[in-house]
């Protein structure tokens, strides 16, 4: 989806990375290492994206770190296109139209950073059916492509355990 509507795959991985999650901010030469790319290649797409607003650039030190512009106008829409486009969307409607009382959902460690590993763990909150969550699942995973590893909590074993579980990357969906 993201490939026909921008030319350019690093672009789309950045975008990817960085408004997946928009409180992640990543140096340069991390992101380099990251995508397997020269520093000097992934600096040019760096710099458009920031000269265009979408990026803030921000210096520590020696470092150069971006992060997603929450403040730009198109950030939503940029934000909804990414999430749309990993299918993420898709996994949370499902879940909370048809699972019970669900009080809260988390995109846990790799996608909650913005790496797209094939990989998505989720955390749901709520006093739910946990028969129809794994025919969910499963349909889900056809959909959008990727393993969906769930995991579900009370609300009362959540608040027990919460720094245990938000100690992890988080980003809180619901």
């Amino acid at each position: 989806m993201l490939a026909q509507l921008f030319a350019s795959k690093t672009r789309i991985r950045v975008l990817l990375k960085l408004f997946l999650n928009p409180e992640v901010s990543c140096y340069l030469r991390e992101l380099a290492s990251e995508f397997e790319l020269s520093p000097n290649s992934l600096k040019v797409e760096l710099d458009n994206l920031s000269e265009a607003g979408y990026l803030v650039r921000e210096q520590s030190g020696r470092s150069v770190y971006f992060r997603a512009n929450k403040k730009h106008p198109f950030f939503p829409e940029v934000s909804s296109i990414v999430r749309k486009s990993l299918g993420i969307d898709k996994l949370i409607d499902e879940v909370i139209k048809s699972l019970g009382s669900v009080e809260a959902a988390y995109i846990l460690d790799d996608y909650a950073v913005g790496k797209d590993s094939g990989l998505i763990d989720v955390l749901v909150v709520g006093d739910i059916n946990r028969e129809r969550l794994n025919e969910l699942r499963g349909i889900v995973e056809g959909k959008i492509s990727r393993k969906v590893r769930v995991m579900d909590v009370t609300p009362e074993d959540f608040e027990a355990s919460r720094d245990v579980f938000l100690k992890r990357p988080n980003w809180k969906v619901v």
